[in-house]
C-alpha cells in the first residue's frame, strides 16, 4: 500500500490552496514536517500563506475543529498564539482527500536553555494558556495517559519486531519495570488533567520582536499542566531548580499551579520517551521517516533506549523537584 502522502504533490498543494479561493504564485516549500505535511505557498500580491495538510485518519473533524477552537479562545483572550485563518466562514476544508488549514506565515526564534528571563516569560505564557485551558474540557481529544502513551507504545513496539532480538529481553524487562513505577507514582500523585499544548517543547515557543508565541497544537489534548511545563528546563538538578523557579513566578501571575504535580515530571518523562519510539514505530510506512530517522532500528538505537529507560527508573527512585 502507498503510504498516506504519496499522491499529496507540489500541484496538488496549490489546487489546494487555489480551490478555495487564493491565487497562488507557484511558489512551494515544503517546511519541516514529519507527522504532517506543511507548506509555505507564495500568494500573488500578498504575504505566503503556511498550509498544514493534517495525516489521514489520524484525528477526526471533530477533534481537528477542536484544536482550532481553542486556538481561538486563546487568541480571542489575546494569548499570544499563531491561529489558523478563517476563510469564508471556515478553518478546515478539504481537497482531492485531503484535509488541510491555513496560517498566516509568522517567523521567529525558540528560547534560549536556561535563559531565565526568557523562561520568566515563558511562565507567564503558559499560566496564560493553562488559564483558559483549565476553563472547559476537551470532548474529541484523548487524554495524556499511562496506558496510551505507555501500554500501547510498549506493545506497538513489541508486536512489531521493531526491536533487535539480541536487545528484546532488556528493552522489555525495564519497559515493564518503568511503567510499573510510572503507575504507582501516577496513582500516588493528585492531579487535575485540564486542556493544555501537549508537545511544548522549546520548538512549539516561538519568539518574534521579543513577544513569545505559542505555535502547533496539533498534539493538544488533556492532561496534568506540569506536561506543558518540564520540557522548559535544561540541565543538572540544581540548574532546573532555578529555572523552575522563575518559569513558576510567571505561569503563578496567571494560573495556579499545583506543587505536587511536579512528582509527575520523571513519569511524564518516561512516557514521552517510549511514545517516541511508538510513534516512529507507527509511522514507518511513511517513506519520509526511513528516509529521516534511519537509525531507528539499530542496535546502538536500541542500547541506548535501554540505557536511558533505566536511568528513568533511577530518576523515579529520586526526589520530585520542588518549589521554595
Amino acid at each position: 500500500m502507498s503510504h498516506p502522502f504519496a499522491t499529496l504533490t507540489p500541484d496538488l498543494v496549490l489546487d489546494a490552496v487555489e480551490s478555495i479561493g487564493f491565487l497562488s504564485d507557484a511558489r512551494v516549500l515544503a517546511l519541516n514536517s514529519y507527522e504532517n505535511r506543511v507548506y509555505q505557498v507564495g500568494i500573488e500580491d500578498s504575504e505566503p500563506l503556511i498550509a498544514k495538510f493534517y495525516r489521514p485518519q489520524r484525528w477526526t473533524n471533530e477533534a481537528i475543529l477542536e484544536e482550532h477552537r481553542f486556538t481561538f479562545e486563546l487568541a480571542e483572550l489575546d494569548v499570544p498564539v499563531v491561529a489558523p485563518m478563517i476563510h469564508n466562514g471556515e478553518s478546515l476544508f478539504e481537497h482531492a482527500g485531503f484535509r488541510f488549514t491555513l496560517f498566516p506565515r509568522r517567523g521567529g526564534r525558540a528560547p534560549e536553555p536556561g535563559n531565565l528571563d526568557q523562561l520568566y516569560r515563558l511562565g507567564q505564557l503558559l499560566g496564560r494558556l493553562h488559564a483558559v485551558g483549565a476553563t472547559k474540557p476537551f470532548e474529541h481529544r484523548e487524554a495524556l495517559g499511562v496506558k496510551n502513551f505507555g501500554h500501547d507504545s510498549l506493545t506497538t513496539l513489541l508486536e512489531g519486531n521493531f526491536i533487535p532480538r539480541s536487545l528484546l529481553p532488556a528493552y522489555e524487562s525495564v519497559a515493564r519495570d518503568l511503567l510499573k513505577r510510572v503507575e504507582d507514582v501516577y496513582a500516588a500523585t493528585p492531579h487535575t488533567n485540564i486542556r493544555m499544548h501537549g508537545d511544548c517543547h522549546p520548538g512549539n515557543m516561538m519568539c518574534r520582536d521579543e513577544v513569545f508565541h505559542i505555535v502547533d497544537l496539533d498534539d493538544c489534548r488533556m492532561g496534568p499542566a506540569v506536561q506543558d511545563l518540564w520540557m522548559m528546563l535544561a540541565g543538572d538538578r540544581q540548574e532546573c531548580l532555578g529555572q523552575l523557579s522563575e518559569l513558576m513566578d510567571g505561569y503563578s501571575e496567571f494560573h495556579d499551579f499545583n506543587p505536587r504535580e511536579l512528582a509527575l515530571i520523571e513519569p511524564l518523562r518516561a512516557l514521552r520517551l517510549m511514545h517516541y519510539s511508538a510513534w516512529l514505530a507507527r509511522r514507518w510506512d511513511d517513506p519520509a521517516f526511513p528516509h529521516s530517522f534511519p537509525w531507528f532500528g539499530s542496535e546502538r538505537y536500541w542500547g541506548d533506549q535501554v540505557l536511558a529507560l533505566r536511568e528513568q527508573l533511577s530518576a523515579l527512585n529520586e526526589e520530585p523537584l520542588k518549589l521554595f
